[in-house]
């Protein structure tokens, strides 16, 4: 996003200030499934207009989320790629869809276990200790405003 909307001193908000517009996450979702190209992910998202696409995706190449790679200088044409930022957001939309699994009326994908076939979960991992986590706290850093 262009502009800060949340001016408060919370990863939430500040994400938010990155990816909150509206069309932002699907633009992501449809490259990290494979889309790479202007016209496969406005077909993908055919509600879209071009002129909001072209919006979102120069903004996420500013925010750092895609990196655009020309492939047809005549017309100029460019192919998208997540950057390892972009990348790390799919936790993210895996926790969106688990999400609406659970919560919404009507569902329209499920994640399996590809192994197994069976339902997925999301737990939270601590490194450290090498186990799953059941209690999690959220604590302010150090040295980080109110």
């Amino acid at each position: 996003m262009s502009k800060s909307i949340y001016q408060l001193d919370c990863n939430i908000a500040q994400t938010l200030n990155i990816i909150g517009d509206r069309w932002t996450l699907l633009v992501i979702h449809e490259i990290m499934t494979g889309k790479k190209t202007f016209n496969e992910i406005k077909q993908a998202l055919k509600t879209i207009s071009a002129n909001v696409l072209s919006e979102r995706l120069k903004q996420l190449e500013e925010d750092g989320l895609i990196a655009s790679n020309l492939y047809s200088a005549h017309p100029p044409r460019y192919e998208y790629e997540l950057t390892e930022s972009g990348r790390d957001l799919e936790m993210v939309l895996n926790a969106y869809l688990l999400w609406g699994r659970k919560h919404l009326d009507k569902s329209y994908k499920v994640m399996k276990h590809a192994d197994c076939g069976h339902e997925i979960e999301m737990r939270y991992y601590c490194p450290k200790c090498e186990s799953l986590v059941d209690h999690i706290s959220v604590e302010r850093i150090a040295g980080s405003c109110t």
